[in-house]
């Protein structure tokens, strides 16, 4: 028994505290003596936080793969929350691109002629939008799909189906790059092709999550009816964006 997802906390917690001593040492050699600057207290801090955070490591396996999950719930969630924001403000870089007085008479004559605002990449055309639809629904799937694997392995996991469990918290920990990187895929100027290669990762990564819990010990009805569905409405989304991405994906 591996306990795979176990160790790899305790080696990272170990690891923050070595580092932090190391930095926490190397501050203290190169400082004057008596000296009591900034980088010593922040040093010390570090150290402090990092060892604090030892009593918090789950104490077996499955509690340490609820733990890793909860973390993936919570990243992609605010990756959804931060693709639905950017929808509805319909201008995710709205306040960021300069729009002071020399930027717009100094793009004002090209621009005028063509009828185009001088900040044109920074909006969606109606293709992106339509192929924004299909990408927010994938990213919604992934959500649900990760809520569905933690509650099935706080239900039903057990401790010494430890191969298991580190098997799907392994896949798990793909989901939340993968949506990452299809959410940033989208931000105007969209290139379509990006947003496809993106998308076909996402969904390789979440039907092996899907399949890899269906086939394991956390999921006693192995008819469950909400593992096909979520697959299929997955393999929806990824033919939509398929069919409009098409053209860029052909030059």
């Amino acid at each position: 028994m591996y306990r795979i997802t176990l160790r790899k906390l305790v080696r990272n917690a170990t690891l923050d505290i070595v580092d932090g001593t190391a930095q926490l040492l190397e501050v203290i050699l190169t400082s004057p003596s008596q000296s009591t600057e900034n980088g010593d207290l922040i040093s010390c801090n570090s150290v402090s936080v990092a060892c604090q955070k030892v009593p918090e490591i789950p104490k077996d396996n499955k509690a340490a793969a609820l733990w890793t999950l909860t973390k993936n719930v919570d990243f992609v969630k605010d990756a959804h929350e931060e693709m639905e924001q950017a929808v509805g403000d319909c201008d995710p870089y709205s306040g960021l691109l300069d729009d002071s007085e020399d930027n717009l008479d100094s793009h004002s004559g090209e621009d005028d002629v063509l009828g185009l605002p001088s900040n044109r990449d920074s909006y969606w055309s109606e293709e992106d939008q339509e192929l924004i639809a299909p990408c927010l629904a994938l990213v919604r799937a992934s959500r649900a799909s990760l809520k569905k694997i933690r509650i099935l392995v706080a239900e039903n996991g057990k401790k010494d189906q430890v191969a298991q469990l580190d098997d799907i918290v392994d896949v798990s920990d793909e989901i939340s790059p993968s949506v990452d990187d299809l959410v940033l895929s989208i931000y105007p100027p969209v290139c379509h092709l990006t947003v496809r290669i993106s998308s076909a990762k996402l969904v390789s990564v979440l039907i092996k999550a899907l399949e890899i819990t269906k086939a394991s010990h956390v999921s006693p009805q192995p008819g469950d009816s909400w593992i096909p569905l979520l697959i299929s409405a997955v393999d929806h989304c990824m033919g939509r964006i398929t069919e409009l991405t098409q053209r860029a994906a052909e030059l």
